[in-house]
């Protein structure tokens, strides 16, 4: 017998692994609950329950299949060695097939797992599957990983042109075997279940991720460019959860985005080329992951920004957290956090820089705080999101570009309208005002919504005086 051993890749379909591993004989999957790891790495409790509810569709999808989905605790990732040695001399299992994930925990478990199944005499096979490219493959010319998006794009590109990665056929009805599927838990103590009314907007299962972006590439790509960044606009694909799991696979989205654009990622339809651009950012971040380890260190990207005098301000932190800057275009973006699990990107670099840079406060805060809610919550995706807001990432905005909320919240919700829906309290505002409601005065009565925590024009002279003060890389390098 064969067995897949499923993590963030919760689907049946382009699935690398599990069609090797179904190729070579029987096969069974099996998904490990690791409760200690999932809280070490501050993942969302709205994300673990969309995880439980993909393996239940998952499994009903498999068991169409005969192929059963077994379940196993391992409570932190050190224990994963033991737990699968053990299920694989029970189901007298010769070969254990993954496909790779890339942060230095993860490679580390992964390296642990392969030694001690190889001593037990079960081959361990890992596969690309999450990336279009291997890390390690898409080098500068003096052979380093790159730290400029453009330049890692271009090779991509070439490397596309030549060879597109292929669709992975699924795997076949196999005879049935005489092992059950085991009962997935509903929910993982030490992760209260969201509400319903989250949930409802997630819906769990393949079906959902694949009509998401069949009406995404059919109706809206085109529109992508245009519309991506005004949050009250439906001008995104909603996928980035799907993506962040594995129900749905990078190849089958630039697959189905370049079926719309009659095969073209360079040219053609402007939607399309600029959403290809962000599976391609995605790349990027993983490709850094492998490239620069300290980065899943918790480590800034540019090491001359660790002496960055970030401000200890648990008072400022928790008015972010909890959506009372006296900033309506923070403070919505805020609540469409904390109540769906999802925030708009735009929106994300936009809170990302003021509190970084208005607050002054260390952009760890910030990455920690986002992975613990968010649904499609990704280390790579968000580490790379908050180094570039914070100027200490690679590729990142320069210091002294500092996002205005109040330009930011005029241009991309001119009207009003995020802002409204998510702070009702300020819906009898006109569309000036509710911009910046301190500006208008008391004179409108918005008694119960705060006023401004910080002056933000103060606030970014304090943020440039900080970044100016920080040694280059040549005097860091000098006194080495």
């Amino acid at each position: 017998m064969h067995l897949i051993w499923l993590r963030t890749d919760l689907r049946l379909h382009d699935n690398t692994a599990l069609t090797a591993a179904s190729q070579r004989g029987p096969v069974a999957a099996i998904y490990l609950i690791t409760p200690q790891q999932w809280l070490a790495h501050d993942d969302a409790p709205c994300k673990v329950d969309f995880w439980l509810r993909n393996l239940h569709a998952l499994s009903q999808a498999l068991g169409k299949l005969n192929i059963p989905l077994l379940i196993r605790h391992a409570d932190t990732w050190d224990q994963a060695p033991g737990v699968l040695s053990q299920l694989c001399r029970e189901l007298k299992v010769e070969s254990v097939h993954v496909n790779e994930e890339y942060g230095i925990h993860e490679s580390r478990r992964d390296s642990a797992v392969a030694q001690a199944l190889e001593a037990a005499g079960v081959t361990f096979h890992s596969y690309l599957d999450q990336l279009f490219f291997q890390p390690g493959s898409v080098l500068t010319k003096s052979g380093t990983y790159f730290q400029v998006f453009s330049r890692f794009r271009k090779v991509c590109y070439t490397r596309l042109h030549s060879a597109l990665p292929p669709l992975v056929t699924s795997p076949k009805v196999q005879a049935g075997l005489d092992l059950q599927s085991d009962a997935i838990p509903n929910r993982i103590e030490g992760f209260e279940p969201p509400s319903e009314t989250l949930r409802a907007l997630w819906p769990a299962g393949e079906d959902e991720a694949r009509r998401r972006l069949d009406a995404f590439a059919d109706e809206q790509i085109s529109y992508y460019k245009n519309e991506r960044d005004f949050p009250a606009k439906p001008g995104t694909s909603q996928l980035s959860a799907y993506l962040a799991a594995g129900v749905v696979s990078p190849r089958q989205c630039l697959h189905a985005a370049l079926q719309s654009n009659q095969g073209e990622f360079e040219s053609g339809d402007i939607g399309t080329i600029t959403w290809i651009n962000e599976l391609l950012w995605r790349e990027f971040y993983k490709h850094i992951l492998v490239g620069y380890p300290r980065v899943s260190r918790h480590r800034a990207f540019r090491p001359e920004t660790e002496a960055v005098a970030w401000r200890d301000a648990p008072k400022d932190l928790a008015a972010w957290q909890q959506a009372r800057t006296g900033l309506p275009i923070i403070d919505a973006a805020m609540r469409q956090l904390l109540e769906t699990g999802w925030m708009h990107n735009r929106l994300r670099m936009v809170v990302a820089m003021f509190l970084t840079k208005n607050l002054l406060i260390d952009w760890r805060e910030g990455e920690r705080f986002f992975m613990r809610h968010l649904i499609d919550g990704d280390l790579a995706a968000n580490n790379g999101g908050w180094q570039w807001s914070s100027s200490t990432g690679t590729d990142s905005a320069p210091y002294f570009r500092i996002f205005s909320p109040l330009s930011q919240s005029e241009k991309f919700d001119s009207e009003g309208l995020f802002i409204k829906h998510w702070l009702p309290e300020l819906a009898a505002l006109n569309k000036k005002e509710v911009h910046n409601p301190e500006a208008a005065g008391g004179l409108f009565g918005v008694a119960d919504y705060p006023r401004a925590i910080v002056d933000l024009k103060k606030s970014r002279e304090r943020a440039l005086a900080a970044f100016r003060s920080l040694p280059s890389r040549q005097e860091m390098a000098e006194h080495d």
